[in-house]
């Protein structure tokens, strides 16, 4: 019990998170020319970077990384936005 209670406190307390992470990723969406990025290239690239955002926040209450189901259901939420 006491575990499914921290797990959703980790998970509320990072929520926020990933909004800033998408602003993060928004700003750095640009092509090789500095121009931004769109279309498909837009979506593939903050994909990725939210993935790569997102992983370095999966982790415990004790500072280990999640694994499984745990690691699973925070990267869906985190990648979401919620």
């Amino acid at each position: 019990m006491f575990r499914k209670v921290m797990l959703a406190a980790l998970v509320v307390a990072f929520a926020g998170g990933s909004a800033l992470a998408q602003d993060a990723c928004e700003s750095k969406a640009m092509g090789k020319d500095g121009k931004p990025l769109a279309g498909a290239a837009k979506t593939s690239f903050m994909k990725k970077c939210m993935a790569d955002q997102c992983a370095t926040k999966a982790v415990s209450s004790d500072g280990k990384p999640l694994s499984g189901a745990a690691k699973t259901s925070f990267m869906k939420k985190c990648e979401k936005g919620a």
